[in-house]
């Protein structure tokens, strides 16, 4: 399956990406308060439901591929100066195999449908990390250790090839399937070490145009309507985004939805209504 298919958009959209070539020079950064509330009764619940190791990620997850689901235009990226509509939604993650500091880090990419429920991610995601614990030479460990061989100076005339390449959407198909820098989104679970989240820069290299990095649950004291002062649990959330794919009042859309689903999340248990299609600015 090709990445995606590239869009014919109004001219200003078009030359965005030749005015701001890199994402480090396109990104914008937001960050976020999320109640967690009603995520953690969710979760309580679904434990309950036989659902063993669903957590506030999965939730996050989900919402996230609720809020694409609505907003595709978030799920673009850049090739050759041109804007692509990405096929599919994969999120990249890094994960440890062993909470440590000696064991190394790995890659898990997973692929979900606009259409996925809670339930779909809950899977798609445990399967994805049950391959990792099983397998202590993945396809992205090889591939590392492959790259990891070749000398310094090839080397670095290597990665200029394939910088050279992914511009032209030339990368074999094997190497996207297994590069973390190739995808919808790439996101970090600081609140598994217990620290504060993150803002994290976008890649470069491949065409990331979304990272969401989440942190450790903290109180806050909150202001009622009657005058009242009450302490409410709340996760930091840090997105960067890469600003040629849309423009602001669309992601401004998006990131409330996505706060909305997080927290309202019974509507994850059903697909959704509708999925809209990203067919340029019409959509």
């Amino acid at each position: 399956m090709k990445e995606g298919r590239k869009l014919k958009l109004d001219a200003f959209s078009s030359i965005t990406p030749y005015i701001m070539v890199t994402r480090a020079e396109s990104c914008n950064s937001i960050s976020l308060e999320f109640p967690c509330r009603p995520a953690e009764e969710f979760v309580r619940q679904l434990r309950s439901e036989g659902y063993d190791s669903i957590g506030m990620m999965h939730v996050l997850l989900a919402s996230y591929v609720r809020t694409i689901s609505q907003r595709p235009r978030c799920n673009r990226f850049i090739r050759g100066q041109k804007i692509y509509a990405r096929n599919g939604i994969i999120v990249n993650m890094v994960v440890k195999r062993k909470m440590n500091i000696e064991t190394e880090d790995t890659i898990i990419k997973m692929r979900f449908n606009p259409e996925d429920t809670i339930f779909d991610v809950y899977e798609t995601v445990n399967k994805a990390l049950a391959e990792v614990m099983e397998n202590n030479n993945t396809d992205f460990d090889k591939t590392a250790v492959l790259l990891n061989y070749i000398p310094g100076l090839v080397k670095k005339f290597a990665f200029w090839l394939l910088k050279t390449m992914d511009y032209f959407g030339l990368i074999p198909k094997k190497l996207i399937n297994v590069s973390p820098f190739h995808g919808s989104l790439f996101v970090t679970n600081l609140a598994s070490l217990n620290v504060p989240s993150i803002i994290h820069h976008l890649y470069n290299f491949g065409n990331i145009p979304m990272f969401i990095a989440f942190g450790a649950k903290k109180g806050i004291l909150v202001l009622e309507e009657d005058g009242t002062v009450e302490k409410e649990r709340v996760m930091d959330v840090v997105i960067n985004m890469d600003e040629r794919i849309t423009d602001g009042f669309y992601f401004a859309s998006a990131l409330k939805i996505l706060k909305k689903v997080f927290t309202h999340p019974e509507e994850l248990r059903l697909p959704p209504e509708k999925v809209v299609v990203d067919n340029g600015n019409k959509s």
